[in-house]
């Protein structure tokens, strides 16, 4: 019998505040934790470990030090690189980890060729282990298309595929148009597929093996805080079956609170919000808030937010979703038919024409253009999430004289 954990998408440093991206490192380490508490002869991590190829010093050192501590308890860590790991560059931290002697990535890939990486795991038994990376965008695709299979297919002993790609037989319907490979493109003959990158929990027979997704070691945004509330992983014993428990990670409680402003003032949403926290314990938990709709008067600005966040001061930290909130004045703007950046220009200066502000001298196209502009810049590869809003920052802030 041969026992192993098997995460996906760590996505550590996903979060651009502290509290949460603590979290996220804080379920890597449990993850750990019981991983070795389990006894597991080793780990695998599905695609994903960090959210870019060059994350943050500080993440990079909590993780080493995490990933050194399951190589000290005998456990060797196996990895394939995911699209957020993936860097055109060829440099990405997975590497500098495999260096250390922290990680092994099992994609030896030769031409169309795929090594085996064979491993002993503490009861002197033999486990091949190979898999494909992801890419951006999807291109991994090409990678399957052109794979030798029949080699991989031939090979004897108890074998493990890992990949971080969609599949589209269980991509969920929320990613419908996301591209994906046909689960045919697998090879066959392996017993255990450990599969990333779609968050979703999922086991589904494949020949004589399991394809599994863990969904996401901690959740990665709003939608998978309200809904899911927690992240996981799977441990899994191979015997004469493939037996697979997931393991819940749950640090801290979520309660979510949805309010429909359609038709409502902001006053009404705001009696509507304190109806609904009434008498619910807060403390510690995190808060989501979606308030969406199209309020019969006001601005979504006329709500006040300050005295909302006020009286959830207690929670451990609240996310709040108004994406789809709108003042029905905006809603029901027309705009002339034209390319991207004039719809743009013409929907914020109906906005700001009656507004009153220093940075507005009475030329507002050209002021639009400037900010559009400034706002259109994308983040360079390798950019620290810290250094691209500084640089934001530093082209706004003129622009609206501050």
């Amino acid at each position: 019998m041969i026992k192993f954990s098997h995460l996906a998408d760590c996505h550590i440093g996903s979060w651009r505040e502290d509290k949460l991206k603590d979290l996220s490192i804080e379920a890597f380490r449990r993850a750990v934790d019981k991983s070795i508490e389990e006894n597991v002869d080793f780990m695998l991590i599905a695609g994903d470990l960090f959210d870019n190829a060059l994350p943050n010093i500080d993440l990079i050192k909590e993780v080493a030090g995490l990933l050194k501590k399951t190589k000290d308890n005998g456990i060797s860590t196996f990895i394939v690189p995911g699209s957020h790991d993936f860097s055109v560059s060829g440099k990405t931290m997975i590497d500098v980890l495999e260096k250390a002697g922290l990680v092994e990535n099992v994609v030896k890939l030769t031409e169309n060729n795929l090594e085996m990486t064979l491993h002993k795991t503490k009861n002197e038994k033999h486990v091949k282990i190979t898999g494909l990376h992801g890419r951006k965008s999807g291109l991994e695709k090409q990678d399957y298309e052109s794979l030798n299979k029949e080699l991989l297919e031939k090979e004897p002993g108890l074998k493990i595929f890992m990949f971080h790609t969609t599949i589209n037989e269980f991509k969920p319907k929320d990613l419908e148009k996301v591209a994906g490979i046909d689960v045919k493109i697998l090879p066959n003959n392996f017993h255990y597929y450990a599969g990333g990158h779609i968050h979703i929990i999922m086991q589904e027979k494949y020949g004589n093996g399991l394809i599994t997704y863990p969904g996401a070691l901690f959740p990665t945004n709003f939608k998978e805080v309200e809904e899911f509330n927690h992240g996981g992983f799977y441990i899994v014993n191979i015997d004469k079956e493939v037996n697979v428990e997931r393991i819940q990670i749950n640090i801290k409680e979520v309660l979510s609170f949805n309010i429909d402003s359609e038709d409502k003032t902001p006053e009404e949403v705001e009696k509507e919000f304190f109806e609904l926290i009434n008498n619910k314990e807060i403390k510690d938990k995190i808060i989501t808030l979606r308030i969406a709709g199209i309020l019969r008067a006001g601005k979504p600005s006329d709500i006040n937010f300050i005295n909302i966040m006020k009286n959830l001061s207690d929670a451990y930290f609240v996310l709040k979703n108004t994406n789809k909130l709108f003042a029905k004045e905006l809603n029901n703007i027309k705009v002339e038919t034209g390319n991207v950046e004039e719809i743009e220009e013409k929907l914020i200066v109906e906005q700001i024409k009656d507004q009153e502000a220093d940075f507005l001298d009475g030329n507002d196209n050209i002021f639009i253009s400037n900010l559009i502009e400034a706002l259109n810049k994308e983040k360079s590869e390798g950019e620290r999430n810290i250094d691209f809003e500084n640089r934001i920052i530093k082209d706004v802030f003129p622009l609206l004289k501050i």
